[in-house]
């Protein structure tokens, strides 16, 4: 018999790949499928970025680069903080990662001992709570509440804190399922309440740059010493170029590079050149979010006559996070029927939240104009 790890099996399943296989293989026995269940923009690649890696292939050389990227691109993502957000950010506190999900795993093993236990959002990125019970760690939910704009507060860390110490703390805004931003003043006082607890904060900052009012702040303006964990797999919509970046304190970098250079060697050449061209490419990437800013505005005006209209603020990424509830106590089973019936592919909300996501459903809206108006039409042929 094939022994399992303990690690291996405390890890749950990722609903939302396991709905993207569903849905995969109705279409590929001919179902048209509205495909709303995965975070993956429906854009390509900007155009400079894929000019970029052809002519890099072209040469014919693919190279591992240095396990904390390249020097022109942790250069390049520096000068944009100071740019875009105004805070001073030295290029050798970039580190380059092979996506946004090997800076969680390099965060989490630098700052943490296994056993340490982690506060996380809830609902929220369920890869959380998988890597680090991966890493023998212990993630403490901070349970969103409506009083707050299912944002977290301060408060609530503290409360968190309080019931049962924890080491460190993440945050996300624009958050994943809901796109939910964290105002400034909030994050302030999160960041300071991190701070006076003596705990690291890490922050997900990989749907910065789609917004759709309220302004997305790095956490790095109220703590230089925040971890930030960012992709270009959003907003410049690169998800399998598998390439994204952190800035980490001076005092993590080399423990992170010698984690890198043990677990990884160094995020993919090609997709590190493609990246340098695409932060050039921000009238393009805008383009972009504008049509997730229509389609955001297809979906909300609709929701409330299909019956799903308590959806948590979407300010920003390019999710609905809908409750379900008046409809359904099971959205797993909703969700497998609205794909059958239907051929819309949404997401439960029990990847997000193991409590209370029975009752959930995120609905991406990163497709095209067409795709979201064929969503709305079959919602209402099928909700009736």
């Amino acid at each position: 018999m094939t022994p399992i790890s303990r690690r291996a099996a405390a890890v749950r399943p990722f609903l939302a790949m396991d709905v993207m296989a569903a849905a995969a293989a109705k279409a590929r026995d001919g179902a048209d499928v509205v495909r709303m269940e995965v975070g993956q923009p429906s854009a390509p690649a900007p155009r400079a970025a894929i000019a970029a890696a052809q002519e890099a292939l072209a040469t014919g050389r693919v190279p591992y680069t240095e396990a904390l990227g390249l020097p022109a691109l942790r250069a390049r993502i520096a000068r944009d903080y100071r740019e875009r957000h105004g805070v001073p950010v030295g290029p050798e506190r970039v580190v380059i990662t092979t996506g946004s999900s090997a800076g969680f795993v390099l965060a989490f093993m630098s700052l943490f001992d296994a056993g340490a236990r982690v506060a996380v959002p809830q609902p929220g990125y369920p890869a959380y709570r998988s890597i680090l019970a991966a890493l023998d760690l212990v993630p403490a939910p901070m349970v969103l509440r409506a009083e707050d704009r299912f944002a977290p507060t301060a408060a609530l860390l503290r409360e968190t804190h309080a019931r049962d110490p924890v080491a460190g703390a993440l945050v996300m805004s624009p958050a994943n399922p809901s796109g939910t931003v964290i105002t400034e003043a909030a994050l302030q006082d999160v960041c300071a309440a991190a701070r006076s607890l003596g705990l690291p904060l890490i922050s997900d900052e990989i749907y910065h740059g789609l917004s759709y009012g309220p302004a997305t702040v790095t956490a790095l303006r109220f703590d230089p010493d925040a971890v930030v964990i960012n992709s270009f797999s959003k907003y410049h919509c690169m998800t399998g170029w598998r390439v994204g970046w952190m800035v980490v304190p001076e005092a993590l970098v080399r423990p992170i590079e010698r984690l890198a250079q043990n677990l990884y060697i160094s995020a993919p050449y090609l997709s590190q050149v493609g990246a340098l061209a695409a932060l050039d490419a921000a009238e393009e990437l805008d383009a972009v979010r504008d049509g997730y800013a229509r389609n955001r505005a297809i979906l909300l005006d609709a929701f409330p006559g299909l019956g799903l209209g308590h959806i948590h603020p979407a300010d920003g990424a390019f999710y609905l996070y809908a409750d379900v509830g008046n409809l359904t106590d099971n959205a797993a089973d909703f969700c497998r029927r609205m794909l059958d019936e239907a051929h819309v592919a949404a997401t439960p909300g029990l990847d997000f939240d193991p409590d209370q996501g029975g009752h959930h459903v995120r609905f991406s809206f990163a497709g095209a104009e067409a795709e979201c108006h064929a969503a709305v039409s079959r919602l209402r042929r099928w909700l009736g």
